[in-house]
């Protein structure tokens, strides 16, 4: 196997024999082909809208196919194996589109080589083995490390695009325009031959179409739940039976509510899904309660002490214990062999476990933190935000946000958030703000010093608030007292990396190392346009902010 698509790769190179996620060679070669399939559907799709002809069964499964192979997300292979039938059928239907199209126009339909040629082998062992003849480390053979880099880049961007894609299509919200910039860049990453600027331009654009389907995604979550609003949560437990929900799914968790309410269960949050309880529509349950835990790399302690059953939606997945392994379960795209999958959102199985569980056994002291500074939320206090920033009593912002993980040099982030100066406010999103978000901050003439923006989900409204304060001041976001401090981990990560590079965000800071995928050159032109940093230590970074 050969996988260095997240930030804990082994050796910061690539992990080889087993991922460092806990993913298997298998399973490693079966998404590894799941990838190659797509990229067959990809070559086929993008010409055939080049005739009027779109296939909306086949933009879902690409989506929903390109999402099953981020880190943490789908490590089942007989799960995988159903993917590569299904992308073979869909391949197949797209490509007679196609033909029958370009015969209706009197062309001749193209002699396609390479994925477009694909066709699944019938047993699990067989398909493994064409997964290991397609790994992405032929690419770095044929194209060399640089090169191949970049592909890479625009592939795990792809791959965090697919991930808010079908977030937003879940609720409704969709764009065809971003579906057929998805055809257009699987297809593009199979033309056989590019060049550096190319590449980087198409990594680019990866980011500029991010925006729009953040936008959907934002759109979708407070359409169907309402704007967020700054809310206390607590962080200790109730007494009585207890689920608790993990990943990122806002409508599974809108269904567990539902079907629990008067069944005597508390509802739990943990790791990103604690931004859920500034929604109106979900906080309006008594038994939403609080959250248990914190990110994503600590759920085998916790949810091994966790009294009642687990809900895990989308990634990040990690390898169950056996002590819990009969009382967690799956939804949406997320699986692991052995581990009961809820495909359909009857959530019976979920309340069954917390019934026969124990159930926390009495109130916990009660500890509080605040979530729910969305972009609609800040923007209805600007003008005190403004305000603030001229007289003085605000200096600056820091953005100190992105994904957590177990790879040390991470508690930079608690270090730094303790460092900053009280005259400054941080903000923060996605997991990466468990490193301090327990911390008091205090506030600033009544403005809190942190403020939760929300999910990785959530990075628009990140944006937004940008822009918006760069709008107040008559400037540019550069020119704000603004800065990011920002940690990645997978593959939603990157797209969102991206589309700050695409609005043109410079002197970012990013730890708590690079990419293995971005070499050395690719690192020199991010850093001669952008000048993108890697992170020192606190007190370096920050005297260079504030001097």
């Amino acid at each position: 196997m050969f996988c260095y698509q997240c930030e804990q790769t082994a050796k910061g190179t690539g992990c080889t024999t087993f991922g460092v996620c806990g993913k298997d060679p298998e399973t490693a070669a079966l998404q590894d082909l799941l990838v190659y399939a797509i990229l067959g559907i990809g070559q086929y799709a993008h010409r055939a809208r080049q005739y009027g002809v779109k296939n909306h069964d086949v933009d879902i499964f690409v989506t929903e196919a390109l999402f099953s192979t981020i880190t943490n997300v789908d490590f089942d292979p007989e799960r995988l194996k159903s993917l590569l039938h299904k992308a073979y059928n869909l391949k197949e239907k797209i490509k007679q589109e196609y033909i029958d199209a370009c015969l209706q126009s009197g062309k001749t339909p193209e002699e396609l080589s390479g994925p477009a040629t694909w066709k699944p082998a019938d047993s699990l062992d067989q398909l493994v083995r064409q997964g290991e003849a397609v790994t992405l480390e032929n690419n770095i053979k044929e194209y060399g490390e640089d090169r191949a880099g970049l592909m890479h880049l625009i592939l795990y961007g792809l791959k965090g695009m697919a991930a808010y894609t079908d977030h937003a299509q879940i609720l409704g919200q969709e764009d065809d325009n971003v579906y057929a910039f998805f055809h257009e860049t699987l297809n593009f990453l199979t033309k056989g031959h590019f060049t550096i600027d190319e590449l980087l331009k198409t990594a680019l654009k990866c980011g500029e179409i991010n925006i729009r389907i953040m936008e959907l995604l934002d759109k979708a979550n407070t359409g169907a739940y309402g704007h967020p609003v700054p809310t206390i949560v607590p962080i200790t437990a109730k007494k009585g039976k207890a689920i608790v929900v993990s990943g990122h799914d806002l409508k599974d968790l809108a269904e567990l509510l539902k079907q629990t309410e008067g069944k005597g269960i508390n509802i739990y949050t943990h790791g990103e899904m604690l931004p859920t309880h500034a929604y109106p529509e979900l906080k309006k349950y008594p038994h939403f309660v609080g959250n248990y835990g914190g990110a994503w790399q600590d759920q085998q302690k916790e949810f091994d002490t966790f009294p009642g059953a687990i809900l895990m939606t989308t990634n990040c997945i990690q390898k169950p214990k056996e002590s819990y392994k009969n009382r967690i379960f799956t939804s949406g795209l997320v699986a692991w062999p052995g581990v009961t999958h809820i495909s359909d959102r009857n959530f019976t199985p979920v309340i069954e476990a917390a019934l026969s569980s124990s159930g926390f056994p009495e109130d916990e002291p009660e500890k509080t933190i605040m979530v729910g500074f969305g972009h609609n939320a800040v923007m209805g206090v600007a003008d005190q935000v403004i305000n603030a920033v001229k007289s003085g009593a605000i200096r600056h912002f820091f953005l100190i946000g992105g994904c957590d993980g177990a790879k040390t040099g991470r508690n930079y982030y608690t270090q730094f958030a303790q460092m900053v100066p009280k005259d400054c406010v941080i903000l923060t999103l996605a997991c990466g703000k468990y490193r301090f978000n327990k911390l008091d901050f205090g506030n600033i003439g009544g403005i809190p010093r942190l403020l939760d923006i929300g999910q990785c989900n959530d990075a628009y409204s990140a944006i937004q608030i940008a822009v918006a304060l760069a709008n107040a001041f008559n400037t540019d976001v550069n020119s704000l007292p603004l800065s990011f401090i920002l940690s990645w981990y997978e593959q939603k990560a990157v797209c969102i990396l991206l589309t700050l590079l695409h609005l043109g965000i410079k002197n970012m800071r990013l730890g708590p190392s690079l990419p293995a995928f971005v070499t050395p050159a690719a690192l020199k032109v991010l850093q001669d346009n952008y000048n993108l940093m890697t992170i020192t230590t606190p007190e370096a970074d920050l005297k260079a902010i504030l001097d």
